[in-house]
């Protein structure tokens, strides 16, 4: 962000970048540096370097969208207290935080060079050039929405930097806030997009409004400038623009799977992705590692990053009731008569785990456990159509496995697609799709007193009715459900919560939607407890062993954003991270250190 892009050299940077996108995978053409971003070509090289930016790695080969759900208390890194949703390591310093605002910069950067350079004239412009030109300026917004969101008030620059701005300082987030959703919204009206961009992996019309969506609920939720009504109506507008011309798909598992991403309702709902692809060249790099991350060691994978015992606990019973309210639940048997998703989404001791090794030439079986120093597996290598047993490296690994060190919950979702090993995937990865717009759409709905609105049931039922869930009704958002304390706006407001949490859980949305519910309080309270301990095992626990939700520092906030608690049963159950702790300062990432030194002006007092 600190250095002048100038043109010759972004043209320079277009030749070296490596990306996931087939469109992307060409070399780039000499160009004079004079008015290089003034012809088509030049503008659409330009574009293509800004892409080449987006997929960039966060943690261990994976995408920053795949591990940002991580940084709160609905996921836990590898090691005890080194979670930085949990106060740990969260210091100017830290590697991931580094990463995270100079990757995002380099993207707005480019993207300013290319917009800088662009013609100014509308009527010298091709149909192809000013699609171009806008896809620049969506990219640059969600770059800004990513920092914005994560750090605050952070500098705000519309073109390239020159030196005179090194110390220009923070930029308050409703001005950020309010340019962008102005400009997301112009180019959704200037039809320059098409609503499904006919190249996949590319941002469309649709793009630009989700976008904008979600920068207006982010400033609703914290009331920018008094004027959160406002916000939640331009989020429910530019919402309402995408769910009338883009579906969801029928299936919610085809979403995550390579043969899945084929089907024409799946490119429907996939607004905007990370577009890989298993034909290597050495100009791009085509696969992620996110499978192999995520899954069992016992299946020959690496689990480094878990899902949280307080996202298992969020995913309703199958009645469409929480579990502290539903007859269906059995704390023996915790996996059992859940949503469909929750098993779409998650794995848990005794679940059965289907991959495959060889590009799904052969399909394999381990049984998921989380205690014992052996388990199942098919087929059994010495009589092959039978199940055998084996090491289970779960338990007796000596590195990180779930069993030790997570929550006694390993991730699932992208991970249930046999077309390919999992050791790396080309499976593409969701950036935004049209679910998280329906549950925009409801939430500013839910905020503006309209939870009645026929509109803003369709679009949570639309969402359930796809999950295989109960739909919701106007009295108490599910038949037979008392409100339990909460007002009818409340109750609504806690299942669209809940809808988006186990929806869009591991997309990098629930990073943001915690700071806008600013629950992080109430979240890291306690430590992070999990599966029960060996000596109880799951058939040890009682019918009573069934978390509070309305328990702790604010039992409503609790009730309302379905925070679990485990104090009366704690003593049975696996326990990690005990120095979780939280502060208010953790609402924003620190700006990192290398940006302190160059301007002051940055500075967070909080740090």
């Amino acid at each position: 962000m600190k250095q002048k892009l100038y043109i010759w050299a972004a043209a320079t940077a277009l030749i070296s970048m490596t990306s996931c996108a087939d469109f992307l995978d060409k070399h780039s053409t000499a160009y004079d540096s004079d008015g290089f971003y003034k012809s088509e070509r030049g503008m659409e090289e330009g574009v293509t370097g800004i892409y080449r930016l987006v997929p960039y790695n966060q943690n261990w080969d994976v995408p920053p969208t795949m591990v940002q759900d991580i940084y709160t208390a609905y996921g836990l890194q590898e090691t005890e207290n080194t979670t930085i949703g949990a106060g740990g390591g969260l210091t100017p310093d830290q590697s991931y935080v580094n990463t995270y605002w100079a990757n995002h910069w380099k993207i707005i950067g480019r993207a300013n060079s290319v917009i800088d350079g662009a013609l100014t004239d509308e009527a010298e412009m091709t149909a192809s050039y000013r699609q171009h030109l806008c896809e620049a300026k969506v990219l640059r917004a969600y770059a800004y929405y990513n920092l914005m969101t994560t750090f605050g008030d952070i500098p705000f620059f519309t073109s390239s930097v020159t030196p005179d701005q090194y110390t220009a300082g923070r930029t308050d987030k409703k001005v950020i806030a309010d340019y962008l959703i102005n400009e997301l919204n112009e180019i959704g009206d200037s039809e320059a997009l098409e609503w499904t961009g006919s190249q996949r992996g590319r941002v469309d019309r649709s793009t630009a409004y989700a976008l904008a969506s979600r920068f207006a609920l982010f400033a609703g939720s914290l009331d920018f400038g008094g004027e959160g009504q406002k916000y939640f109506q331009l989020a429910a507008d530019a919402a309402k623009q995408v769910m009338d011309h883009r579906q969801l798909a029928q299936n919610f598992a085809d979403l995550f799977t390579l043969d899945g991403q084929k089907k024409a309702d799946v490119r429907s709902e996939m607004l905007w992705e990370l577009e890989y692809t298993p034909e290597g060249t050495t100009q791009t790099k085509h696969t992620h590692r996110t499978r192999y991350g995520h899954t069992s060691r016992t299946a020959g994978g690496s689990s480094v990053r878990f899902p949280s015992q307080l996202l298992a606990d969020t995913y309703e019973c199958a009645d469409g009731l929480r579990i502290d309210e539903s007859p269906l639940y059995d704390p023996k048997h915790p996996t059992q008569k859940r949503d469909p998703r929750f098993r779409q989404t998650l794995l848990a001791h005794g679940d059965t785990m289907t991959y495959s090794n060889n590009g799904g030439a052969s399909v394999l079986k381990v049984v998921i456990n989380a205690y014992d120093a052996t388990t199942r597996i098919y087929p059994n290598p010495r009589r092959p159509g039978t199940w055998g047993n084996t090491e289970n490296i779960d338990v007796t690994g000596t590195g990180v496995t779930f069993a030790t060190y997570g929550s006694g919950w390993l991730w699932n979702k992208y991970n249930e697609d046999l077309a390919e090993g999992f050791s790396e995937s080309s499976c593409d990865i969701s950036i935004i799709r049209v679910a998280e717009v329906y549950l925009t759409y409801a939430e500013a709905m839910i905020e503006m007193g309209k939870f009645d609105d026929s509109s803003t049931l369709s679009a949570i039922n639309d969402v359930r009715r796809r999950a295989g869930q109960p739909l919701l009704n106007t009295q108490a958002c599910v038949e037979g459900e008392s409100l339990n304390g909460l007002t009818v706006q409340e109750k609504f407001r806690q299942r669209v919560r809940r809808e988006r949490k186990c929806e869009l859980a591991m997309e990098g949305v629930i990073f943001t939607d915690m700071r806008r519910w600013q629950i992080g309080d109430i979240c890291n309270e306690f430590p992070s407890y999990g599966n029960p301990i060996k000596d109880i095992r799951y058939e040890g626990l009682e019918a009573t062993d069934i978390p509070n939700f309305s328990y702790g520092l604010d039992p409503h906030r609790s009730n309302i954003n379905d925070v679990a608690h485990y104090e009366h049963y704690k003593d049975k159950l696996r326990v990690r991270d005990r120095n979780r702790f939280w502060a208010p300062r953790f609402q924003w990432w620190p700006i990192p250190r290398v940006e302190l030194d160059r301007d002051p002006n940055l500075t967070n007092p909080d740090y």
